[in-house]
């Protein structure tokens, strides 16, 4: 029987920069440590590694998307790699990770390094519209996704997101406590990350005082800019026996691809294309949603845990709301305990990557005071809508 790629892989390093909002470190710095950490941490030298690939390629915008290029990490860290992955676009943040797992199961390589940077904090300090839709580059024109967007009002995913939010509310009867119980969570949680951006204690209060930034979603449901890099390791399963740390089984993938950030909104706005990435992932496993210990559930915007919480079906349909309200449930010591790094809102947004470095923490058991008992099974969540993992120790 052929097996599916991704149970030919295992992650076996993990690496993140320290997480500035502004830092003081280049772009190209920060990536050098992270990836630097993820390798060191498996055992390895950079002369080991013969693939690296990140998301999604570097970027000539001056809004610190994606300041740094696999070609330039390469020369910087002395690897002398077979494999270069190519760009990936859009929401497919994990893409990348996809092309890894492709790449060694396949036999082109036996280590891959993914990275994900960025430099938005550094680049909104030159200005404060560089991280706007559309306005990073010199030209006045608004090209590709943008113009399906900017020319309506939408200069931020804010925007669109709240038209998610509010249709999630009427229909469901959901309320802002509930969602703010999200906010809450991630902060507790990030109390308990010393490389956290956001650390200062917040409450349910605090976050209801907090000014609207687009209806319904207030400051605290919006992730917030850094500087910063996280690098995941990924290695042949053949070749991750022997390394330091246990191999992380890559038990299942899903992935699902829409014309969401091109304007295109199908349905009545209270699901995302990311319910197709959850049947696909589910359908290459055995094990169940209530087999997940933990959960690092996308959250550029509260509101899309909740949707990813109920395409992953950790939650029927609706339900996600009252499963978060009040926070205990996801909190340490609840049924799913859930970002427990704090998450992209008060953590930092790595577009995911530090979602599934979080993953990794907990089941190699270096949590520290974050660290969720027994955690063997983790739900990860990537992207607005566009890729899920299932990650297993087992040993």
């Amino acid at each position: 029987m052929t097996l599916l790629p991704e149970k030919l892989v295992r992650i076996t390093g993990a690496g993140q920069s320290e997480v500035g909002r502004p830092s003081r470190r280049t772009p190209l710095q920060l990536t050098v440590d992270a990836c630097l950490q993820a390798i060191t941490a498996a055992g390895l030298r950079p002369e080991d590694i013969d693939g690296i690939t990140t998301f999604p390629g570097r970027s000539g915008d001056t809004g610190g998307f994606s300041p740094v290029g696999s070609t330039e990490a390469m020369l910087a860290l002395g690897m002398d790699p077979v494999w270069i992955g190519a760009s990936t676009e859009g929401h497919a943040h994990l893409g990348a990770v996809i092309s890894a797992v492709q790449a060694i199961a396949s036999g082109m390589c036996r280590h891959v390094l993914v990275f994900r940077t960025v430099a938005q904090a550094q680049a909104r300090l030159r200005s404060k519209s560089s991280t706007l839709l559309g306005k990073a580059g010199s030209s006045p024109r608004v090209e590709g996704a943008n113009q399906w967007s900017v020319p309506f009002g939408a200069v931020s995913p804010a925007n669109m997101y709240a038209l998610y939010a509010q249709a999630y509310f009427d229909k469901y009867g959901a309320t802002s406590e509930q969602l703010g119980a999200i906010a809450v969570n991630g902060r507790a949680m990030a109390q308990k990350n010393p490389n956290a951006i956001y650390r200062k204690p917040l409450t349910l209060d605090d976050y209801m005082e907090s000014r609207i930034i687009s209806a319904p979603l207030r400051l605290y449901d919006c992730d917030t800019h850094i500087d910063g890099s996280t690098a995941i390791l990924l290695s042949h399963r053949d070749a991750a026996s022997d390394l330091a740390l246990p191999p992380i089984h890559i038990e299942a993938m899903g992935m699902a691809i829409g014309g969401l950030g091109y304007g295109l909104h199908e349905g009545d706005f209270t699901s995302l294309p990311a319910t197709k990435a959850g049947d696909m992932l589910w359908s290459r496993t055995d094990l169940k949603p209530s087999d997940v210990d933990t959960a690092q559930i996308y959250d550029g915007f509260s509101i899309l845990t909740l949707l990813w919480m109920e395409a992953l079906k950790l939650c029927g349909p609706g339900e996600a709301a009252a499963f978060v309200e009040g926070g205990k449930r996801i909190g340490l010591g609840g049924e799913l305990p859930m970002n427990t790094s704090g998450g992209q809102l008060s953590a930092g947004r790595f577009h995911g990557y530090g979602h599934t470095y979080e993953a990794c923490i907990q089941l190699w058991k270096q949590g520290g005071e974050r660290q969720v008992e027994g955690a063997k099974v983790c739900a990860v969540a990537n992207g607005g809508y566009g890729y899920g993992t299932l990650l297993l120790r087992t040993d």
